[in-house]
């Protein structure tokens, strides 16, 4: 493998001239967003610890978990998604809502 302290290497194939500063504030911006999606999910939805390997089921999940995801962030109670999650399970009605309030 490569020591630790060795310098990484990324190519890009753009289709127009970027400069190497604008490129790299698109690319640190692009990475920011995706873990931050990508903690959210695991720590609200477990996503690392979910097993299912399977045709198309990996997928699938991915979708509902994001949808659910999508949900919980545009509903209107200023409550944390973790709090929003454990009141649907307790409450048919707020789940309902959460269901339904998008339009």
């Amino acid at each position: 493998g490569r020591p630790a302290d060795a310098p990484v290497v990324r190519h890009y194939l753009l289709s127009k001239y970027i400069s190497p500063k604008r490129l790299l504030h698109v690319t640190r911006s692009h990475w920011a967003i995706e873990n931050q999606l990508h903690w959210v999910l695991d720590v609200h939805f477990a996503e690392d610890g979910n097993r299912a390997r399977k045709d198309h089921a990996p997928e699938n999940l991915a979708i509902l978990r994001r949808l659910a995801l999508n949900l919980l962030r545009t509903h209107p109670d200023r409550k944390s998604i973790r709090l929003k999650i454990k009141r649907a399970g307790w409450d048919d009605a707020f789940l309902m809502q959460l269901l339904s309030h998008m339009r």
